[in-house]
């Protein structure tokens, strides 16, 4: 489908396109054809690489943005804590959750000033 392109001078945003879109509609210039279904299949080939049309196209792909280094696949690893019933176990992770650094002495002096300081009128 061949169109004829038809320029309008007063529609052209510099002068040089003014300047051109008077000389084609005056007849002084050649005005151009434009054929939209050639140009678009053009268009669809330059859209594709060569190498991509063949099968070395995924390879280079594949060497180009693949990693370096290998991967290991994740495993799913299940872990059952076994109920010993064993008080000692307890104290053990109490203790350990204890030296944390965060957590302080609480005293039972220590409570009885914050249970006094939370009294209304007290201060």
């Amino acid at each position: 489908m061949t169109d004829e392109v038809k320029p309008n001078p007063t529609e052209a945003t510099t002068h040089d396109a003014q300047l051109a879109a008077e000389g084609m509609a005056s007849g002084k210039e050649k005005t151009p054809k434009v054929d939209f279904d050639a140009d678009y299949a053009a268009a669809q080939k330059l859209s594709v690489s060569e190498i991509d049309r063949t099968g070395k196209g995924e390879a280079a792909a594949q060497a180009a943005t693949g990693s370096k280094y290998k991967v290991p696949e994740a495993k799913e690893i299940k872990t059952e804590a076994q109920a010993t019933g064993n008080p000692k176990d307890y104290m053990e992770l109490a203790k350990e959750v204890g030296n944390s650094e965060t957590v302080t002495n609480v005293s039972d002096d220590l409570v009885e000033k914050a249970l006094e300081k939370g009294k209304p009128g007290a201060g």
